[in-house]
């Protein structure tokens, strides 16, 4: 394993544009962990996140957002905490605080700034400061959640396209009621033929390769994450291999850059290494 000052150095050292961008997330993942605990809802670090809490305690030396999940019945909860949050700090986006938003999870945003995202729909977004996705999962099989997510993507996708504003907005809505209103219900009939008692994210969030047992994650367990602890899976070696296979070896420089999301930060780290 490569030392991890070098990669340090490498990817995200301090002063870099990438390095000031983690803490400022380190700092709202705290502030919604607050949140959660008062409101006492479970959660735990997910995706790339847990990754980088299982591989070096931190984050990933060159990712760039946090990720944490939640079981449905808590995702309504905070949901509805955050949407009647009053701050003049943060702002839960979601379909129903911002119209061009077409996430089926939230994010916990600030509410001044612009994060350093690529994509066309990103320009139409009524907030675009830094985020914390949260996502939520829910009983379901591989396949009912994989036709739910194509369903949604291939509906969705296309309204990007659209630049009457008003047009756009409608036919935004329209896929959402469409889906979410009808589709998805019936969807989830299907999901509940689950022998295998899978969890997927929930029906039209996408990544439906992505599958959670709880057997591998209650009772929650917590590991080191940036120098505080934070709630993880009980079996985070279980979780990672499902998902990334063998979650130790590290990717090569080509997979590193295609994986981070803003230009600026490859970037960053391409200059930096020259």
């Amino acid at each position: 394993m490569i030392d991890p000052k070098i990669l340090k150095e490498r990817y995200n050292p301090e002063g870099s544009k990438l390095r000031r961008n983690q803490l400022e997330l380190l700092d709202m993942l705290g502030d919604l962990a607050e949140i959660c605990k008062e409101h006492n809802i479970r959660w735990w670090l997910s995706s790339g996140t847990l990754l980088g809490a299982a591989r070096h305690e931190g984050f990933i030396p060159w990712d760039d957002d946090i990720d944490i999940v939640m079981r449905r019945r808590d995702f309504r909860r905070l949901e509805r905490v955050l949407h009647r949050m009053k701050s003049d700090k943060y702002v839960y986006q979601s379909m129903r605080s911002d119209v061009e938003y077409t996430n089926t999870f939230g994010k916990f945003r600030k509410r001044e700034g612009r994060a350093q995202t690529d994509g066309r729909r990103h320009e139409y977004l009524k907030y675009r400061g830094q985020f914390i996705d949260i996502f939520s999962i829910e009983w379901s099989n591989y396949y009912a959640a994989r036709l739910a997510e194509v369903i949604y993507k291939n509906l969705q996708h296309p309204t990007v396209y659209i630049g009457n504003r008003v047009l756009r907005r409608v036919a935004i809505r329209f896929v959402e009621v469409l889906c979410l209103g009808i589709i998805n219900p019936i969807i989830r009939l299907f999901g509940l033929i689950n022998p295998r008692s899978e969890y997927h994210y929930s029906y039209g969030t996408g990544w439906s390769e992505h599958t959670f047992y709880m057997k591998h994650t209650l009772p929650l367990s917590d590991a080191l994450f940036e120098g505080k602890r934070y709630a993880v899976p009980k079996d985070m070696d279980a979780y990672l291999t499902n998902v990334y296979g063998s979650w130790r070896q590290m990717p090569t420089e080509e997979e590193i850059l295609r994986s981070i999301h803003s230009v600026e930060y490859r970037r960053e780290i391409i200059e930096g290494v020259k």
